[in-house]
């Protein structure tokens, strides 16, 4: 099959099935963005990696997603749908808003010991599940575990993982991972077991929840290594005799005197407070079949269950694995187990010009970081309001796997829809003998009351949680503006009776003489224009309105050819509408307004430009390189060889309670540690 074939199926299949956001992480080789499955709605984490670049590392992808095929448990990220193609390889993955436990303990300084006990139970059921499955991690870190949306852990990235064929006992060689959480029979080159490992990772992590920073740090891997193989550290003297007996059994040196993860079960360290051990079975074993779930999908499908069922059971993970695993999802968050009608898409929108324009940029995601993909194009505005995540408000990205970070008025990436009609009571064609005057009264309250709704609704957002989504404003092509011009004439579209110049012919009329219903009927075509003229200030709501009301006469009647021009015009409007961004998007030039997050740093500062240029004056003496958009500035490090080694981002934005400036970090690709000294150098120095 050639490969123009092949990727245009791929990205066929992606656009397909998902609506793809911003890039919210980005690594060596591979690179996040936020997506929505289409059919549930349901948020999902998109990993889009190419294999050129990829390199010796794709059999480590492979790997990981073998694994994750296999892995289902509550405190492990899910893996829901893998596309691949000749060059790209696509992993739909769960969505965890709280982004990573590093990030978290760097905005904590460091947890205490009740918050460390929640997490470390958690870690310790994952770990203790992947080991019943028979692989070993390698690479347990606060920056492998994400916080999902209820506070909870998932653990991710599994490239290093192995799964010994003579079973988890059975010694091995590879030398992987992270330095500083790497066993100390693991750099030295012994053969060791995978358990045995991730229990001295597990250690390390919990030191570093405790304390706040590592046990075993040094910029020189030699001397990093000499204190990991001595396996000696201090103990900060705020830790617990308790605490500091767990560390010390869990990074034991020598492999057969460290604690096991079956003994770490029911640690009374552990189970304080609990009064249970931790509890390690998966509430969502593999081959388990919901049939709420099956019901849903089979009605959707036009199936029966039977084959639904035998559908779901073949785990492909393709579209129908993906949709049984967020329905599931949707239900155990106490969301009704509903799917979208199949017809979800414009059929009049769906032009070729519209696919040409998806498949190009998805080829293209891994060339363009800065891309904004909108997949909600296509939409036919007759079903937005019957999607409750369609009109929704504001998202904002953190690491990796993403974090809400901020706000934004809803109105700024709403569709157009018949939603205020419905709201008002104001329908667009007229009824049969409703005069001109009534009808402007009734236009009139219409746009009162809508104007009341608009000022609700911004109240309401201001005061809404920060982890609500945001639809990102759609791309304008350069062609709809031609459209957009082209349109001012289409508003005014005279019938099949009338002349140029909007007056009706009149033979009886003397030459060189205006009779008086001439002059009457070019009065009125002068009003008309001059008030479509300013509907092109208007909603897109009140637009579309305007155009049913150019094609209907005074009397409420439809003029003669009226159905075929105002279909043709709604259909124009609806496309400009769909391409054209929010008047309201130019108040996003200045700062963005959030709500206080684990990833801001508050200032005593209540001017924002003041923090940027305090910011950007620092950057250059830190030999740090950076590219400025708005107040986002993405910041890079360079090696000795011209080699990116570090990468973040920081944005200037303003608290919501209380009314000061902060700044938010997220780190994009490096060393975490390196990264937390970076950024608080940095913030620092700029003294705010």
């Amino acid at each position: 099959m050639p490969v123009e074939r092949t990727e245009q199926r791929g990205a066929d299949e992606l656009y397909k099935y998902y609506e793809i956001y911003d890039t919210i992480g980005s690594g060596g080789f591979a690179k996040v963005k936020l997506g929505r499955h289409i059919l549930t709605g349901e948020k999902v984490a998109i990993k889009i990696m190419n294999k050129k670049d990829l390199g010796d590392d794709l059999p480590r992808v492979k790997v990981e997603i073998d694994a994750m095929k296999n892995l289902s448990h509550q405190h492990v990220c899910r893996l829901y749908h893998v596309i691949e193609t000749s060059t790209q390889i696509f992993m739909v993955l769960e969505y965890c808003p709280g982004g990573e436990l590093f990030d978290y303990i760097i905005a904590k300084d460091r947890l205490s010991e009740e918050e460390t006990r929640v997490f470390l139970r958690q870690i310790v059921s994952a770990m203790a599940y992947v080991h019943s499955q028979g692989y070993a991690h390698r690479d347990l870190k606060p920056e492998n575990l994400l916080i999902d949306e209820n506070h909870n852990l998932k653990l991710i990235d599994f490239g290093l993982c192995a799964k010994p064929k003579g079973g988890l006992e059975f010694q091995l060689m590879t030398c992987c991972g992270s330095p500083a959480y790497a066993a100390p029979e693991l750099i030295q080159g012994k053969a060791y077991i995978g358990s045995e490992a991730d229990v001295w990772s597990m250690g390390v992590l919990l030191f570093a929840l405790l304390c706040g920073y590592l046990p075993f740090d040094d910029d020189n891997c030699m001397v990093l290594y000499r204190k990991i193989t001595r396996g000696k550290y201090d103990n900060p003297q705020w830790l617990s005799p308790g605490s500091v007996l767990l560390l010390n059994q869990m990074m034991q040196v020598d492999p057969k005197r460290r604690i096991s993860v079956r003994h770490l079960l029911d640690h009374p360290w552990v189970t304080k407070d609990y009064n249970s051990p931790v509890e390690w079975h998966s509430r969502q074993p593999l081959g388990h079949i919901d049939e709420d779930c099956i019901t849903e999908m089979a009605v959707n499908m036009k199936r029966s269950r039977q084959s639904t069922t035998a559908l779901v059971n073949e785990w492909r993970y393709d579209q129908t694995t993906a949709t049984y695993l967020l329905l599931l999802a949707k239900k155990q968050r106490g969301k009704p187990v509903r799917l979208r009608p199949e017809r979800t898409v414009c059929e009049d929108s769906c032009s070729p010009l519209h696919q040409g324009r998806q498949t190009r940029e998805v080829l293209h995601l891994s060339e363009d970081e800065d891309a904004v993909i909108v997949g909600s194009l296509d939409f036919c505005s007759e079903y937005i309001d019957d999607c409750p995540w369609v009109s929704v408000s504001q998202y904002t990205p953190q690491g990796a796997r993403g974090q809400p970070d901020g706000a934004a008025n809803p109105k700024d990436t709403r569709l157009a829809s018949p939603s205020v009609e419905r709201r008002c009571g104001y329908s667009p064609t007229p009824e049969r003998g409703r005069t001109t005057a009534q009808q402007q009264r009734q236009e009139r309250r219409c746009r009162e009351q809508e104007q009341i709704s608009e000022n609700k609704e911004n109240v309401a957002v201001q005061e809404r949680d920060v982890d609500i989504f945001v639809l990102p404003p759609p791309r304008t092509p350069a062609s709809s503006k031609k459209n957009a011009r082209a349109n001012k004439n289409v508003l005014t579209t005279p019938n099949q009776n009338t002349n140029a110049d909007g007056a009706k012919p009149n033979s009886g009329t003397p030459k060189g003489g205006v009779s008086a219903s001439t002059e009457q009927s070019q009065k009125k075509a002068e009003n008309n224009e001059s008030a479509n003229m300013e509907m092109l200030a208007f909603s897109p709501e009140r637009r579309s309105r305007s155009l049913d009301m150019a094609v209907t006469g005074s009397s409420g009647k439809k003029k003669k050819g009226g159905k075929v021009f105002g279909s043709l015009e709604r259909g124009l409007d609806k496309m400009i509408t769909m391409l054209t961004p929010s008047k309201r998007r130019a108040l996003r030039d200045g700062p963005r307004k959030i709500k206080v997050q684990y990833n801001v740093t508050l200032t005593s500062q209540t001017n924002p430009d003041q923090v940027l240029n305090q910011i950007l004056s620092i950057l250059p003496d830190k030999n740090i390189d950076f590219t400025q958009k708005g107040y986002t500035l993405k910041c890079r490090t360079y090696g000795d060889f011209g080699k990116v080694t570090m990468e973040f981002e920081l944005e200037v934005c303003l608290l919501q309670r209380p009314e000061v400036v902060g700044v938010r970090r997220q780190r994009l690709k490096g060393d975490a540690w390196v990264y937390k000294h970076l950024v608080e150098d940095i913030l620092a120095t700029s003294r705010i």
